[in-house]
């Protein structure tokens, strides 16, 4: 929230950059162009109406009409209106101009080392004439040429150009660290990199055309909200159409001028001249908070989702689960047990595995061993499998989650346990009482909110590791106003279930799911959709890659794979997940500017309507006089007055489309009433009090 607050600040002090106002002027003008006015319906119209009375304006100059300095100033205020119009979208996009340049700069003419062959080989060539598919070796002090795979080495990279972020990330095959980004530079050792993305479509150019709105297409609730602001329009061009009649059975008439008066003023010109300014805001928000979004609809999703899927490390808890104890099984010692853990663990780059190995060494001085030199060989963890381990020695070890381990022990798995030379096996009893054993320890750890590690040696069960995580401060009560909001929120982890319940209790999410697969979530998220929620969701890995096309927000981990990037409709730069929980309140707050300047131009309607109505009929009709209860000083006073605060009150809010309204977790109906007395009552105030004190400046200064 502090964050969000900073950012208002800072969105305040870029409107009045002359960096981005003067060009936003200039653009102002450029943008009356038709071809362009027409995506704004309700601007259009006033544009159109604008134009003709300009003509009208010219002969009557020309063949002596009447009230010329009243018809004039109408004019000019009706092209204004206009003009505030496209200078509120104007300053939007120059904004995002602004971070395109600086992206630009990003951009350098770099050599690239294309490899000719298996080896080393390699020539230089324009980093421009890599095609999709080529490997080039990438050395520290180079620029990497464009987006791509490192399919060999490991290196660490500077990304500072993408993140903002000075310090280092590393860089490696294999993983959920492969993706690299063009314009990036490495700082030490090499890697090969297989090029992902041809010139002009990588991750820089996507952010340049996403920033500067060259690819913003409208979102369904602003097709929506246009569709209901033109009939707005079309109903009130019936209504004006309809006056001559009035006074003519009157006996009088009314001048073109003054029923286009009516007509401007009461259109809905505020949502309409702010409308593509707040979108384009919206997006912006999300930049500054260094999330990319594919499109203004993936921002409006976020704003209407009602399912928040959540990885427990990293963005529930500090995400670096330590081994605080080793917990053996009867018949076993804690060294044996962290003499097999610690060699489980040797190739283990997770914080889990390099835990194991310092504790190991900690508690009991065993020392870490080559993995050449034991001849072993290393088995990963996997999403599927649950466990990782390695084969050394003659010996074979494991680690994994407990059903994990168990199923591996009791499903056909080697049964041999080394005893000097001689081999004996495990019977099924033994076994089964192992097993009993184990999952006793599994769960007084897991109950204590920790998670266990079940280690095995040539299929004998050994005991448990015991790991611990911290809840990040303040996450409860995050979840606690989205429960407001009424989002619910689930937990994701691979932890086994009484594990998950305890950290699920202890951060107050709604609902958790444990020992979670890939297609566990790709389930989970087809389930929430087919009650027609909305789910978000982030990941960054190419097992994600499935979930996160599926969710209606899928934010996808910078430092994730390439197919993750791809899949999600956003993506974090800083690779941040508890990121998930603001790109939520941003759409919110999207939507919410949205709903509270709408209703506060079709409030301000009601006051121009007690300024123009009385103004125009009141010769005929002299019962209309209680109307003015403004008590204006003249009709033409009247009319005049309400233009100019049609016009100016789109450049009063200008900032608070720009930085959007106040962010507030509470649930719809409590939004609906907030916005209905602030938005609603004082859309009804204060073009009561601005018509009347331009009236007053307008009679001061004998304009009218």
């Amino acid at each position: 929230m502090e964050a969000m607050k900073q950012q208002k600040r800072a969105s305040v002090s870029a409107m009045l950059d002359p960096k981005i106002v003067v060009p936003a002027i200039r653009a102002s003008v450029t943008k009356l162009n038709p071809r362009l006015m027409i995506k704004n319906p309700v601007m259009f119209v006033v544009e159109i109406v604008a134009a003709l009375t300009t003509v009208i304006f010219l002969r009557d100059l020309v063949t002596g009409g009447a009230n010329l300095g009243f018809t004039f100033q109408i004019i000019v205020w009706l092209w204004f209106t206009v003009l505030f119009a496209n200078f509120a979208e104007a300053v939007a996009e120059g904004r995002g101009k602004a971070q395109a340049d600086s992206l630009r700069k990003t951009r350098t003419e770099s050599q690239a080392k294309l490899l000719t062959g298996s080896g080393q080989d390699f020539k230089l060539v324009p980093g421009t004439s890599l095609k999709v598919g080529d490997v080039v070796l990438v050395e520290a002090g180079d620029t990497i040429p464009s987006d791509g795979e490192v399919i060999e080495g490991v290196a660490s990279v500077n990304e500072a150009a993408i993140t903002g972020e000075s310090a280092p990330v590393i860089r490696e095959s294999g993983g959920d660290r492969s993706a690299v980004t063009g314009g990036t530079q490495v700082l030490s050792d090499w890697i090969r990199v297989r090029i992902t993305a041809a010139q002009g479509s990588t991750f820089i150019d996507r952010m340049i055309k996403l920033v500067e709105g060259a690819e913003r297409a409208k979102t369904p609730n602003e097709i929506a909200l246009n569709i209901l602001l033109a009939g707005l329009t079309i109903i009130f061009v019936f209504a004006t159409v309809t006056i001559p009649s009035y006074a003519a059975y009157a006996g009088g008439s009314i001048s073109v001028i003054v029923l286009v008066a009516l007509f401007v003023t009461l259109i809905p010109t505020t949502i309409g001249a702010l409308l593509s300014a707040i979108g384009i805001a919206g997006m912006d928000r999300l930049v500054r908070f260094n999330v990319l979004a594919v499109s203004g609809r993936a921002v409006e999703a976020a704003g209407d989702v009602d399912t928040l899927l959540l990885d427990k490390t990293g963005t529930i808890t500090l995400g670096n689960r330590q081994a605080t104890a080793f917990r053996p099984v009867r018949g076993v010692t804690e060294q044996e047990l962290a003499d097999a853990a610690q060699l489980a663990s040797l190739a283990d780059e997770t914080p889990e595995g390099r835990s194991i190995v310092v504790l190991a060494k900690e508690k009991y001085g065993i020392r870490g061993r080559e993995m050449a030199e034991l001849g072993a060989t290393f088995f990963p963890f996997t999403a599927q499998t649950r466990m990782s381990g390695v084969d050394a020695g003659g010996s074979s070890v494991r680690k994994g989650a407990v059903d994990a381990m168990l199923n591996y022990i009791g499903g056909g798995a080697p049964t041999a346990v080394a005893s000097g030379n001689t081999a004996r096996a495990i019977q099924p009893a033994a076994l089964s009482e192992l097993g009993r054993e184990i999952q006793a320890i599994a769960d007084d750890v897991s109950k204590s909110g920790g998670t266990p590690l079940a280690v095995a040696k040539d299929g004998r069960l050994l005991g448990i590791v015991q790991l611990k995580d911290i809840v990040k401060g303040g996450i409860r009560e995050r979840f606690a106003e989205l429960r407001r909001m009424g989002i619910r929120t689930v937990m994701i982890t691979g932890d086994n279930p009484m594990t998950a319940a305890a950290i699920a209790a202890e951060a107050g999410v709604d609902d958790f799911l444990a020992q979670a697969t890939p297609e566990d979530k790709l389930k989970l998220i087809r389930d929430e959709q087919a009650k027609g929620k909305l789910v978000a969701m982030c990941g960054d890995g190419t097992n994600d890659a499935p979930a996160l096309a599926q969710a209606d927000v899928g934010v996808a981990m910078n430092t994730g794979t390439q197919a993750a990037r791809e899949a999600g409709n956003m993506v974090d730069l800083d690779s941040n997940p508890t990121k998930l929980i603001e790109v939520v309140e941003i759409g919110k707050q999207l939507l919410m500017t949205r709903g509270a300047l709408t209703t506060f131009s079709i409030a301000n309607d009601v006051a121009k309507y007690f300024a123009i109505i009385p103004a125009m009929f009141l010769a005929f009709y002299p019962q209309l006089g209680v109307l003015n209860v403004m008590n204006l000083s003249s009709p033409q006073s009247a009319i005049l007055s309400a233009i100019i605060f049609n016009a100016l009150i789109i450049i009063g809010l200008i900032p608070l489309a720009l930085k959007g309204v106040a962010y507030r977790a509470v649930g719809a109906g409590a939004l609906l009433r907030r916005n209905l007395l602030i938005y609603g009552l004082g859309g009804i105030v204060i073009p009561f009090v601005g018509i009347k004190a331009i009236d007053l400046v307008v009679v001061a200064l004998h304009l009218a």
